[in-house]
């Protein structure tokens, strides 16, 4: 029964022609079932009514025309109640709906599930069958799963048909993830790939060193191509959004990557073909990961490995004609692309791949961008210069929009403009509210191989510098000198400003390459401060590599992450200890001890505060996994990623309590987390009493603006009566309209 259920769906996603899927499917199902008839139905929700689509049993005639309306029939019935219906003698039963042209007068038994996707019913899949009776448990059960795992492929394949056969209307509104905020509006331009790995044919040529030869220039070349991306871009944005190009630059230089291509093309295969083995094979792995930022990475390789490709195809960048300004739209957006077209009248970018981890967001970010990500069934050759307007706040893409909206939207750019200019009037002001509470704003860094400066962006420092990238990107552990090399340059940018450091949070979902992890349930298993205790060597070399590299600078807090019990505090600064011991022996001094603090991301150290609080120096919320374990929600999860959401009320209540807890036993307190960036999020993480909020550079001078404009006593309302509030929406309407009545509804869209 199961490989027979398997093999339907495989190959209903196989078949790229919606109509023929169908079709395929119910004749599948009419012969595993043993039944006269199978049918199915979709639903159209601008018509109310299912129309037949499909029939394996019923007049051919009546398929794509028969429609039964949502209130109409049994197959109505069936969506109503949203649960499968059994009946013996379908003609006897009060609902049935004639139809003559269907032809349906000698089946009699009757047995209807919904196809049901996101809490949507989408379609009504049947059987009939010419003797009167009920079917049994077995069948109904091989129905209903079927209908289960057949909706969200029906669902893609049902969105791919209306993008692919019924082209754009009109006018047409689109959803994707919003990468970077700001609006735009203008035509669109298509980029398709100039060289593309993924449509290269495998080719054996049997001539090594000449493959070779060819293969290093290519490499040559491309290092230089990526120098002068970087070279464009350095008056624009800050040095740390160009270390994306330094990481193109290190993956060029990785070894294992360089070797693998060596080695293949020794074994005969063609300077392409040995490139496109390659990169299959590391993008692949990237793509299995669950942490999103570095799942993304799969499109730099990819990026890469084009890039390399188009060199040695010796293709040359041929002019085209460009309009004035324009969005840029491709399948899969990268940062050389925007590195390419930025100072040509681009605008804004839809990517129908990626999301806002994508180290293409993160430059669209840097340079003011908006961009959406993950636009998907959207038909690339309809686009091209086709009228937009791009929503990166919402992640709305507007195509052939009116000219209502042309005009709102005209309005919110020229608001949009207005607001930046102001709030770059705060970036080298304190933080303080106008009645005197002050808030100190820092900086998340580390997912680049360089970082951000604070004289540039108003941040008092790092509230969290992530160590695990730079050993993500070798092939072995790093040694204590080359970590020391790495501490030093980020702790000395800061001389007058802490940096906390996070100690190696790898494992599971971020698993290095030469320390592989399978689990089945990573986020829950062997990562963070578990791994670094039961590995001692791999934690005290960290350790000692941070403390050298604070010899002069003296500015340096040690952060351990995933910390779920006091015995792992004991044990991890039990070893920081030691580190700092033999340190001042070698050195044959006293050197500075540096602050140990603790992220709060584990439920249930919620109940451990105080014990906690004796042992630590200061305690930051890491806010996005503290909401995710929570609510028992992984946000990457496309099915559960609407319930995550940092204002529910229960996310609120216990930031509250974190922050009375703190208060109670005199612990400095701080977060790190995508509610920290929120205006109104940072709003009520001020009345609550947090001491430091850690973001991304781009949010810090509007926080910053919001934070100057509300005194500490209305930020205390606001909190006091949001902590009533039963569900998270009601939490979104009351503090959108709070902004609104302070005069800074402009936040409200420009809340990131």
């Amino acid at each position: 029964m199961l490989t027979t259920l398997r093999r339907i769906v495989l190959d209903f996603g196989r078949e790229p022609e919606l109509q023929i899927a169908l079709q395929q499917l119910v004749t599948q199902v009419k012969q595993a079932m043993t039944t006269d008839c199978c049918s199915i139905y979709l639903a159209d929700y601008q018509q109310q009514h299912f129309l037949l689509m499909a029939s394996d049993g019923l007049a051919q005639g009546s398929l794509g025309y028969t429609r039964i309306g949502f209130n109409e029939g049994l197959v109505g019935l069936v969506g109503q109640r949203e649960e499968p219906l059994n009946i013996a003698n379908a003609h006897a039963h009060p609902h049935f709906k004639q139809a003559p042209e269907v032809q349906e007068d000698d089946l009699k038994a009757f047995l209807g599930t919904p196809i049901i996707h996101q809490r949507k019913v989408i379609g009504i899949l049947s059987i009939q069958q010419k003797h009167a009776r009920s079917f049994n448990e077995n069948e109904e059960a091989f129905l209903v799963t079927l209908a289960a795992q057949l909706a969200t492929v029906l669902a893609d394949a049902d969105k791919q048909n209306h993008a692919e056969q019924g082209g754009l209307q009109p006018f047409q509104q689109l959803k994707g993830i919003a990468g970077s905020s700001g609006v735009a509006m203008a035509p669109m331009k298509v980029v398709q790939p100039r060289a593309d790995l993924r449509k290269l044919p495998l080719q054996k040529v049997y001539a090594s060193a000449e493959q070779l030869d060819r293969y290093h220039k290519s490499v040559l070349k491309t290092r230089v191509d990526f120098e002068a991306m970087s070279l464009k871009l350095t008056k624009i944005v800050a040095q740390d959004t160009l270390d994306i190009f330094e990481v193109y630059k290190q993956l060029l230089d990785n070894a294992s990557i360089g070797k693998e291509v060596e080695a293949k093309i020794k074994t005969g295969w063609c300077a392409e073909s040995a490139l496109k083995l390659v990169i299959d094979h590391y993008a692949m792995q990237f793509e299995a990961l669950e942490e999103p930022y570095l799942r993304e990475r799969a499109s730099d390789i990819r990026d890469l490995g084009n890039r390399v490709l188009f060199n040695l195809q010796q293709l040359s960048l041929a002019s085209e004609a460009l309009p004035e300004q324009f969005i840029l739209v491709a399948d899969d957006v990268t940062a050389s692309m925007i590195a390419e077209y930025q100072q040509r009248g681009l605008q804004g970018i839809v990517s129908l791949t990626g999301s806002n981890n994508s180290h293409a967001a993160i430059l669209a970010r840097a340079m003011g961008l908006p961009a959406i990500m993950g636009v998907s069934s959207l038909p690339l050759s309809q686009l091209d210069h086709q009228q937009a307007i791009l929503d990166g706040y919402s992640g709305d893409l507007f195509i052939s929009p009116d000219a209502t909206l042309v005009q709102e939207y005209r309005h919110l750019i020229e608001e949009e403009t207005a607001l930046t200019e102001k709030v770059k009037a705060v970036i080298g002001l304190p933080a303080v509210t106008p009645d005197g509470r002050a808030i100190e704003l820092v900086l998340n860094a580390g997912l680049s191989a360089g970082f951000e400066h604070s004289q540039k962006v108003g941040a008092l420092g790092i509230g969290l510098y992530r160590t695990e990238i730079p050993f993500m990107n070798r092939s072995c552990f790093p040694s204590e000198h080359e970590q020391t090399v790495w501490y030093q340059e980020v702790l000395q940018a800061f001389p007058s400003h802490s940096v906390t450091m996070r100690t190696l949070d790898v494992g599971g979902d971020k698993a290095l390459p030469y320390f592989p992890i399978q689990e089945d349930n990573p986020f829950l298993g062997w990562r963070g401060i578990r791994i670094t205790l039961d590995h001692p060597e791999i934690f005290l070399l960290q350790v000692r590599a941070m403390i050298r590299a604070n010899i002069g600078s003296n500015n340096l807090e040690i952060m351990l992450p995933m910390i779920a019990s006091v015995g792992e505090v004991d044990d991890a600064v039990r070893l920081i200890n030691q580190a700092y011991y033999e340190l001042c022996t070698e050195y044959e001094q006293k050197l500075t001890k540096p602050s140990v603090g603790i992220m709060l991301e584990v439920p249930g150290v919620l109940y451990q505060l105080k014990e906690l609080a004796q042992r630590v120096d200061f305690f930051s919320v890491g806010s996005n996994d503290l909401t995710q374990y929570l609510l028992a929600v992984d946000r990457n999860n496309s099915r559960v990623a609407n319930l995550y959401d940092f204002y529910h009320p229960a996310v609120l209540r216990a930031l509250n309590f974190i922050a009375q807890e703190s208060n109670k036993y005199l612990v400095p307190l701080s977060l790190c987390g995508e509610l920290a960036s929120e205006p109104a999020g940072a709003l009520l993480l001020l009345a609550m009493g947090y001491d430091k909020l850690s973001m991304n550079s781009y949010n810090i001078s509007r926080v910053k603006w919001v934070i100057r404009h509300v005194e500490i006593q209305r930020a205390k309302v606001m909190l006091s009566h949001a902590l009533t509030l039963s569900t998270a929406q009601q939490v979104h309407n009351y503090l959108n309209e709070q902004l609104e009545l302070l005069g800074l509804g402009g936040f409200v869209r420009a809340g990131m």
